[in-house]
């Protein structure tokens, strides 16, 4: 049975180099994964007044039906942008009792600069932790300067890929060696 791996862009931009990111880990993140995807771009500003639309019921259900995310942020305004923000907030509704409950999470960032989006890695870890999400412990992934590191839609840095793909690799481990416990779902 394939692990299912939920990977998001926290960019809306065709080129980013966030989704170049996301698009070089589910191309060699192996067999043994299903790669998930969901176009955070397609739901609505959070409301509560507006219930639980179509499209929130199916972001909800691709989150329960992952084993983990891979969430790539880049930084806005040293933070992660709206729209990540966005998604998160759907997805951890109701407070507590969401589908981010106990979910286990691998964080990568990017920037233009040189510190690779670490201020917004540390606010998600932080978001994260505050719906009692599960942030993957391992060395942190930023990549800096990482317009300079896409070509054509994917990560080309070597030493920064086999880094990210480390990363992953033992995210996906972790995984398979302890399974997702509940609490109190």
């Amino acid at each position: 049975m394939k692990t299912k791996i939920l990977c998001l862009s926290g960019s809306l931009r065709q080129a980013s180099s966030s989704t170049a990111v996301v698009e070089t880990i589910c191309r060699d993140i192996g067999d043994s994964v299903e790669p998930l995807r969901f176009d955070i771009a397609t739901l609505p500003h959070y409301n509560a007044d507006l219930g639980q639309p179509e499209v929130v019921q199916a972001f909800k259900a691709t989150v329960e039906a992952a084993d983990g995310l891979v969430i790539v942020t880049p930084e806005y305004n040293y933070s992660v942008p709206g729209v990540l923000k966005n998604a998160i907030d759907w997805a951890s509704r109701p407070a507590y009792e969401s589908v981010m409950l106990d979910k286990p999470v691998f964080i990568a960032s990017v920037s233009g600069g040189a510190m690779g989006g670490v201020r917004a890695q540390s606010h998600l870890k932080y978001i994260l932790n505050g719906m009692l999400a599960r942030a993957f412990v391992h060395k942190e992934v930023i990549i800096p300067f990482a317009n300079k590191k896409v070509e054509n839609g994917a990560l080309v840095d070597e030493g920064i890929k086999t880094f990210l793909m480390e990363g992953v690799d033992a995210f996906v481990q972790s995984l398979r060696e302890r399974p997702r416990q509940s609490l109190g779902r």
